[in-house]
């Protein structure tokens, strides 16, 4: 056994053994594996070894699509069987809002690559023909996917990485993990040490156990899961014999459950309510290949289900009934990236598809490692996504949350309630009062918009199909009513949104935006500091605003930063809630060594009300002594002042478009300050407004999002960051690369959309974008602008595309809709109102 190695990944299941693969075939050969006992003798083993390529996530369907792709060609490479049986996989909608969803996901899959065709029942039927077509709208299929058998693929990346130099230690054991004064790791096992310089932790069920090792409490609890498999059915024998095709994965996610073939039989997979989380504390140390006792009775409904669309399930026994664990994060998606706070601790955990997931989560995360970039935007699965808040409970909660709603409809606007609510600001209640209908972002509860006065849904008159997965709301009141109907078209709460937005523009509105991610920066490297990371410049002039990125070496945008100097080298830093974690991270991971530069995190101390609209300025003035006039507090800048009896920092920049400020203050007096303001309001006619009134006035000013307009994969220029970005102030991260890159050109232009006849459903994100019938660029944004009456997209296009008037197509939830491309800002183009 070696002593030292560039890399020591820990776990040897198809996620492990896919990440060793990668890394020795970027080149990396001195890089070893350690598995406590055998390969695949954790969740690999008992996996039904499907490969969905169906996600709705941009980043894991990447993964996926890179997956399936190196599969097939895996055993040319190795000499090693991986079972790969190409046989197709088809979903099957009952149901409108299925249908939708299946739209909405062929949009994404149009624009990353993967194929999808529609069948009509009909279709269905030839594919598949033991499957009764009754009740059926359609069904997408995907001709490229099918499943594997994971002991084989494991086995197969496992011998492409020995090929290469890479080492695998079975049966040998971690008994813990330290680093060094050095910053090298010490892994230490039950057969010696190994120091090395980075450290892969893809333990699955033990994730939790490894992380404590550390100091992390890595945010993966698994959850049980059964699939049934049958003795043989002479239908199917018979088409075996007669050399007909395998038919293929069948979804019918209506009713929560997969079936495939199997030796002559099938096999079951339902997704039911009440799957408990299991190895809450890790398993034993001994655990191997082991299964839970099987609870048919939490499957009865699926079984029904299940033999009424295929009887001949119901025709055969029950040959094997697997239950095992299978490892989740509360949003489902699994976590791949660098850990928080540490200095080369990778985590590639999580997976609750993890053979389908392996070669693309071993492909970016040996690229991140290698190159220090992942080459996609990997926001989605990133470890940062969750912070402290997810604690044991929480992810008790929120896993088997997630594992139940595996197959119901991912709605782009629906709020999950388990574990809600979390972390509240102290006006939570007066916000509820007003008829606040909250999100959560980060843990926060945040308003997303607000319902008037005794206003509700009658559950019981809605028109709702009979199918299990049938969950488009929120849990009722006590009266059965519900403020929300999730969908993916424009849903009731639409024409509030609208009034909202019409009291901002028309007078003056209040928005909670406390979960911001807030930092102090000080000390005397502080300015310089800044400037060097950071691509716009750093204002000479205290109290003014900077909009501030960045960027990654490539030139792509990792974070977004409004910058303001509260006194000598103090900064103040503010960004996206939901970021928190990974933008705060990666600050600190930029520190000089030197201590001449601090970091003092103050979110959870700092409050924050958004304060927008013409009267903005009015009903501000009625409670300071400070001049609000333009001339001595212009637009993008900050200022200390007391609103009443309350110091704020009143800094006069939003997100929405409109006269007004942002006003941080100590989070203990939030009540006060809003008890002010709305006290003052009330003769200028104030009313709260959420995220999505603020959503679609920002997007009528084509501000740019973080994870979506703004990415690693676009360079600053790509997304029309000129007027924020300075290559002549000096050297900055990716400033190289984005001088390089304007001279050679980029493949991609931002740009703003009009869909000229879109009346039901708008842009969500994702949509592709065609020119004649060919793929020119995605939707990045969508919605409906209230003030210019307009459906709206921010959209990435072919440069040659990119110029006003260039008209389009934006395929929408399966409809093709004219679009036209229109100046930025189609609002207020000239920021008259913003500099009012």
């Amino acid at each position: 056994m070696r002593t030292h190695a560039r890399v020591v990944v820990i776990g040897g299941g198809v996620v492990g053994v896919g990440t060793l693969y990668h890394l020795a075939r970027k080149g990396w050969t001195d890089v070893c594996l350690i598995e406590r006992k055998e390969l695949t003798s954790g969740s690999t083993w008992h996996a039904a070894g499907l490969l969905p390529l169906f996600n709705l996530s941009y980043s894991v369907g990447q993964l996926h699509k890179y997956s399936v792709k190196l599969y097939e060609s895996l055993e040319a490479e190795t000499g090693q069987h991986v079972g790969f049986r190409k046989v197709s996989n088809i979903r099957l909608a009952r149901t409108k809002d299925r249908w939708d969803e299946y739209m909405y996901y062929k949009g994404i899959a149009d624009t990353i690559g993967i194929r999808v065709e529609v069948l009509t029942p009909d279709e269905v039927k030839a594919i598949w023909p033991l499957c009764e077509t009754d009740g059926l709208l359609g069904a997408i299929r995907h001709p490229d996917d099918g499943y594997i058998q994971p002991a084989d693929l494991t086995q197969a990346m496992a011998k492409g990485a020995r090929q290469r130099g890479a080492e695998i230690y079975r049966f040998t054991t971690v008994t813990g993990i330290e680093q060094q004064p050095d910053g090298l790791w010490l892994v230490k096992t039950d057969k010696g040490d190994i120091t090395c310089e980075h450290v892969v932790s893809a333990t699955g069920n033990f994730a939790r156990k490894t992380g404590a090792m550390v100091g992390l409490d890595i945010p993966v609890i698994p959850v049980e899961h059964q699939y049934i498999v049958t003795e043989p059915h002479p239908a199917i024998q018979a088409r075996h014999a007669a050399g007909l095709p395998e038919m293929g994965v069948l979804r019918e996610s209506d009713s929560a459950w997969y079936m495939r073939e199997e030796a002559g039989g099938l096999i079951l997979g339902p997704y039911e309510k009440g799957a408990p989380c299991c190895y809450m504390d890790g398993p034993a140390d001994d655990s191997e290949y082991e299964l839970f006792q099987e609870d048919l009775d939490r499957l009865a409904p699926h079984i029904e289900t299940a033999m009424v669309r295929v009887p001949a399930f119901g025709e055969v026994g029950v040959k094997k009934v697997y239950n095992g664990a299978i490892a989740y994060t509360p949003d489902g998606s699994p976590i791949v990236g660098p850990a928080p706070g540490l200095k080369n601790f990778w985590l590639n955990e999580g997976h609750s598809f993890g053979v389908t997931a392996s070669g693309g989560a071993g492909w970016q995360l040996a690229e991140w490692i290698v190159e220090g970039e992942p080459t996609i935007d990997m926001g989605g699965v990133d470890p940062r996504r969750f912070g402290p808040y997810a604690s044991r409970g929480y992810l008790r909660e929120k896993n088997e949350e997630a594992y139940r709603n595996v197959f119901t409809p991912h709605y782009p606007d629906e709020e999950r309630e388990a574990a809600r609510p979390l972390k509240t600001s102290p006006c939570y209640d007066r916000m509820k009062a007003l008829g606040a209908v909250f999100g959560s972002v980060y843990g926060w509860e945040r308003p997303n918009w607000f319902a008037p006065a005794g206003y509700g849904i009658d559950v019981a008159s809605l028109d709702k199909p009979d199918v299990i997965t049938n969950h488009n709301h929120p849990t009722p009141d006590a009266d059965g009513t519900v403020k929300e109907i999730w969908s993916f078209r424009r849903s009731n709460y639409f024409e509030h949104v609208g009034n909202e937005i019409r009291a901002v523009t028309e007078g003056v509105g209040l928005q909670d935006m406390t979960p911001f991610a807030k930092m102090l920066v000080t000390g005397p490297g502080a300015r310089a500091w800044l400037d060097r990371i950071l691509a716009n410049r750093i204002p000479k002039q205290r109290g003014r605003l900077a909009l501030s990125h960045l960027l990654t070496p490539s030139g792509g945008v990792r974070a977004e930063f409004t910058v303001y100097e509260r006194a000598a080298n103090q900064f103040y830093l503010v960004s996206a809630g939901g970021l928190e974690r990974h933008d705060h991270d990666v600050l600190e991971r930029l520190l000089p060594a030197d201590g001449s530069v601090n970091l003092r995190p103050l979110t959870t101390s700092m409050g924050v009300f958004v304060l927008a609209g013409p009267r903005s300025r009015e009903l501000l003035q009625s409670l300071t002594d400070t001049d609000l006039s333009n001339a001595a507090f212009p637009w993008l800048t900050g200022k200390a002042l007391s609103v009443g009896t309350v110091g704020v920092d009143a800094l006069r920049v939003n997100f929405v478009g409109e006269l007004g400020w942002e006003l941080h203050h100590p989070i203990e007096m939030q009540n006060r300050l809003f008890d002010l303001i709305i006290e003052a309001g009330k003769p200028l006619g104030i009313r709260p407004f959420g995220i999505r009134a603020m959503v679609s006035m920002a997007l009528e000013k084509s501000y740019r999002n973080m994870g979506r307009e703004l990415s690693i994969e676009y360079s600053a220029y790509e997304s029309a960051l000129d007027r924020f970005v300075h290559p002549n102030k000096g050297d900055f991260i990716g400033r190289d690369a984005l001088v390089a890159g304007r001279e050679k050109g980029y493949p991609n232009r931002f740009v703003t959309l009009e869909l000229l006849d879109a009346t039901e459903a708008d842009a969500r994100g994702s949509e592709p974008i065609l020119k004649d019938g060919v793929l020119v660029g995605r939707c990045t944004s969508g919605g409906y602008g209230w003030r210019t009456g307009k459906s709206l997209a921010l959209a990435m296009v072919r440069p040659d595309l990119g110029e006003v008037g260039t008209e389009l197509e934006v395929t929408v939830l399966g409809t093709k809709h004219r679009a036209v491309v229109v100046p930025e800002s189609p609002f207020d183009p000239d920021n008259l109102r913003l500099r009012a």
